[in-house]
């Protein structure tokens, strides 16, 4: 599988890596239909890995900003989802306190998952069991001052997403 490293000097670098991401994003959300359905049934999902404070809002900010956001993005902590009505559906997930993943099940979160939506994950091991398996994953680590970040391919039409990066 492709995958990426890379390290980040500051907010600025992760942005910067966070809008070219998210530019190889919608190239691939913008194909048919059928070949959507077909790469990417519960649409293209993300998972984001990291301490606290390690970069995962951040990096998603970038994302948002490229699918073109212009407001503010806040974590959803307290809500565990914010959804964005952009050019495509983006949904920003913040699992970390989460009591139990089956209270996904009560917000009806498999609603979220479909082909065409875009769905990044903070904390997805909270959600074990309730989740689709991601196409991507993104570990955040801090490295110094600044970070470092992984990019990880899971199946043959992320890796498409991920070799436009390199």
């Amino acid at each position: 599988m492709v995958k990426i490293v890379r390290e980040l000097v500051d907010e600025s670098a992760s942005l910067e890596l966070a809008a070219e991401f998210s530019k190889a994003l919608q190239e691939e959300l913008n194909a048919a239909d059928e070949e959507l359905s077909l790469n990417f049934p519960d649409g293209l999902v993300v998972f984001l890995l990291g301490d606290l404070g390690a970069g995962k809002t951040t990096f998603s900010r970038g994302i948002l900003r490229g699918f073109g956001h212009q407001g503010a993005v806040k974590s959803p902590t307290y809500t565990l989802v914010e959804p964005y009505e952009l050019e495509v559906p983006v949904f920003h997930f913040d699992l970390y306190r989460l009591a139990d993943p089956e209270e996904l099940e009560y917000m009806g979160i498999r609603d979220y998952f479909a082909p065409g939506h875009l769905c990044l994950i903070e904390w997805p091991s909270r959600g074990e069991g309730f989740l689709p398996n991601a196409d991507i994953v993104i570990e955040i680590k801090v490295q110094g001052r600044g970070r470092s970040i992984e990019l990880q391919a899971q199946n043959p039409a992320s890796e498409r997403i991920l070799k436009k990066l390199a």
